[in-house]
């Protein structure tokens, strides 16, 4: 065995957890790690204050661990946010599994990681996220019961997508609503950047609203047969951002707001499924807002997926997960509202009513 040690004068400069600017008071960091199925997943518990936290498992093949730790302190803080402005009685967790999904995903690896999240004793229950499929939560369930989005045959809700785009399109609808006066979508030029399940289910609601839709995605294999099936337009220019466009809908991965992208967005609103769209929330919210651009915050408005997995969790049926989900119509005006209000950003005014919701209950429990 050959063991690497750190030299004590650069440990100050490591800090590799607490010294992260995406560690927000996250309450535990997980690390697995199994030789024989050549699993290395890491697991974000940030706020369990409402709940035991519910979140995804991303399968990704981050550049390296550091990038990889990034995405879950900042997805599972999203998903403390998630749960609590949409009223579920959830805390925020995410975890992510480095690796390429199409070549190093396997049954093993998969249970081998559903063994660490069972060791949680339900402080944290998994989910589908991206490179991950409804096949994959019943692997995990086969080693432990915290797990959500499983297939229908075994009683759970079956695949989240469907309903997590059908709740950004409710929150598209509102953020239009807001900004043109009528959340009517025909005519409306949409671009949706990422077509997977949630694309493409959120292009083919844009589609039959009579929106002029767009899409660009990096498989290019995947865009012809979207385009074949929709009739839409496949981007092929260079520069997206700078566009002319009604509606920019970010549903790939985060972060496509930021310095580089920013002043060249001439979108109206933004409404994607992408999780932590804003590059640097504070400032870059600011500048959306001196701009005048609506933006839609995705901790609200890509709630779908939580209340349909949620279900599995209370017991309720179908209509009521469609109620929950459209509902994300009235929130996202009321934020909207109340950020014009303010003056305020409006991923601020959603957090405020988030965090609100944490402190009280916070109170409550400490009674």
């Amino acid at each position: 065995m050959v063991t690497d040690v750190i030299n004590a004068n650069e440990l100050h400069k490591a800090d590799p957890v607490f010294g992260q600017l995406s560690f927000d008071n996250h309450e535990q960091v997980v690390f697995c790690n199994d030789k024989d199925t050549g699993l290395k997943a890491i697991i974000g518990i940030h706020n369990t204050v409402l709940g035991p936290a519910l979140g995804g498992t991303r399968m990704w093949n981050y550049t390296n661990e550091w990038e990889a730790l990034n995405d879950v302190l900042r997805l599972s803080r999203g998903m403390t946010y998630k749960s609590a402005i949409t009223g579920l009685n959830l805390g925020g967790g995410k975890a992510v599994i480095i690796g390429d999904a199409k070549t190093q995903k396997t049954p093993e690896l998969m249970k081998k990681f559903g063994e660490f999240v069972h060791s949680l004793s339900g402080r944290y229950i998994t989910a589908e996220d991206v490179g991950m499929e409804t096949a994959d939560m019943d692997l995990v369930r086969q080693v432990t019961p915290y797990v959500t989005g499983i297939s229908e045959e075994l009683g759970g809700a079956g695949n989240p997508s469907p309903i997590t785009a059908y709740g950004v399109f409710m929150g598209m609808k509102a953020a239009a609503k807001f900004k043109f006066g009528s959340d009517v979508l025909e005519d409306k030029t949409v671009f949706v950047q990422g077509i997977g399940n949630v694309g493409e289910a959120l292009v083919e609601h844009l589609v039959d609203e009579g929106a002029k839709v767009t899409i660009a995605d990096i498989n290019q294999e995947r865009l012809e047969a979207i385009r074949k099936k929709y009739g839409v337009t496949i981007y092929g220019g260079s520069d997206l951002y700078s566009e002319d466009m009604d509606i920019y809908a970010p549903c790939a991965l985060g972060a496509t707001i930021n310095d580089d992208t920013i002043y060249k967005l001439k979108a109206k609103v933004i409404a994607g499924a992408a999780n932590n769209q804003l590059a640097v929330e504070e400032k870059h919210g600011k500048i959306l807002q001196e701009r005048d651009i609506v933006y839609a915050p995705d901790f609200l408005i890509n709630a779908g997926g939580i209340i349909n997995v949620y279900a599995e969790l209370e017991g309720y049926d179908r209509k009521e997960i469609m109620r929950k989900t459209e509902n994300i119509y009235n929130t996202t005006l009321e934020i909207l509202s109340n950020a014009k209000t303010h003056n305020i950003t409006t991923n601020h005014a959603a957090l405020n009513i988030a965090q609100n919701r944490i402190d009280i209950r916070k109170k409550e429990n400490k009674r």
